[in-house]
């Protein structure tokens, strides 16, 4: 082994266990409250849409449409460096968990719609047949049948969230690829040390979809009893 790749081989080795404590301390934790909050945001969009109450069904869509309509790095820079100019100073951590927060919610509130939409209206007549209320009606059989159609877009989401947290390091979150842009300034080694954190991030989205698959198969057996 010649001098220079034993050097590249001891960087990697070395940066490995400080990349993977930084996806542990930021990574993980931005993209699991994110998500959760996003979710929350994301019914609430989804059911007051569907609710046609016209001042809100507005302000939902207008929500949505903005969210989606520009970049959640934007975004991101709007929270952190654009708020203090009316001031409104948010540390970098909450700041990023809001900006994905409301990318989550605008992009999950139209998959969770569509998937309750996607359900027969003869779910909701055969509920009210029973003496339900709408609430009850979503509740107790609307919604747990959207969860099920929800999943593998939703995991999708989830997904592709692990890889956007890489943008918090615009906002200084001294996330997992923030790690590997201070690493590569003292080795000078950029392509090792992006390829090093581009197979972390493979490696977290590879665990994901095993268990997205494992969820699927799950709801695929109450789908077939």
């Amino acid at each position: 082994m010649s001098d220079h790749s034993e050097r590249l081989w001891h960087i990697f080795a070395d940066s490995f266990l400080p990349l993977l404590r930084a996806g542990a301390a930021y990574t993980v934790p931005l993209t699991l409250i994110s998500f959760a909050l996003g979710l929350l945001l994301a019914l609430a969009t989804a059911l007051v849409r569907l609710a046609d109450i016209p001042v809100l069904s507005w302000i939902a869509r207008f929500y949505v449409w903005i969210i989606r309509g520009t970049p959640l790095i934007v975004q991101l820079f709007i929270i952190f460096y654009g708020l203090p100019s009316f001031g409104i100073l948010i540390d970098r951590f909450p700041a990023a968990i809001i900006g994905f927060t409301l990318s989550v919610g605008a992009y999950g509130s139209e998959i969770i719609r569509a998937a309750i939409i996607s359900i027969p209206r003869g779910q909701w007549e055969a509920a009210y047949s029973l003496g339900q209320t709408r609430l009850q009606a979503l509740r107790r059989i609307i919604l747990p049948q959207a969860a099920r159609v929800s999943v593998p877009p939703l995991s999708n989401s989830f997904i592709s969230l692990v890889k956007d947290t890489s943008l918090a390091a615009t906002v200084t979150v001294p996330e997992l690829f923030a790690k590997a842009q201070q690493i590569t300034a003292a080795v000078y080694e950029p392509m090792l040390m992006y390829c090093e954190v581009a197979l972390i991030y493979l490696i977290f989205c590879t665990v994901l979809t095993v268990l997205q698959r494992m969820l699927e198969r799950y709801y695929e057996r109450f789908e077939t009893r």
